[in-house]
């Protein structure tokens, strides 16, 4: 083999690497998934009916350790179902995202800044609403 036909396979390799790098999702994504599938079912599942729910291609390893994750998280709770676990959602979506509001709320240095910043950026009907519930009006 010569220079150029190794540095030809070397750049043919180096792209295979890439392209099977592009089709990997981010981990938020697949976590997204996961917890849509978990929502829509409305009971508990286990990581293999996850992985049927998806339809897509993941790996039931790769399923279970997202679970794991959520759970690490306290995203999803678990209960002991025969040798392994069924998972459930703690929170519905608008919950979790709540949360996460929270979370960042929670790691900003200026919390009244951050929040000052948050309601001037409403679109006027989402501020109508907040103070509605501020006032107690739709809870």
């Amino acid at each position: 083999m010569t220079g150029a036909d190794a540095d030809a396979r070397t750049h043919a390799d180096a792209d295979a690497d890439a392209g099977a790098r592009d089709e990997r999702r981010p981990a938020g994504e697949l976590e997204a998934a996961v917890m849509a599938a978990l929502w829509a079912a409305g009971a508990p599942l286990t990581p293999g009916r996850v992985q049927t729910e998806l339809g897509s291609g993941l790996a039931r390893t790769t399923v279970a350790t997202i679970l794991t994750r959520l759970h690490e998280k306290g995203v999803v709770s678990r209960e002991r179902q025969g040798r392994g676990y069924v998972y459930l959602p703690v929170q519905d979506a608008a919950g979790l995202t709540a949360r996460r509001m929270h979370g960042e709320l929670d790691r900003g240095t200026d919390r009244q800044a951050v929040l000052a910043r948050f309601v001037a950026q409403l679109g006027p009907a989402d501020e109508a609403y907040l103070r509605r519930l501020l006032r107690g009006d739709d809870r």
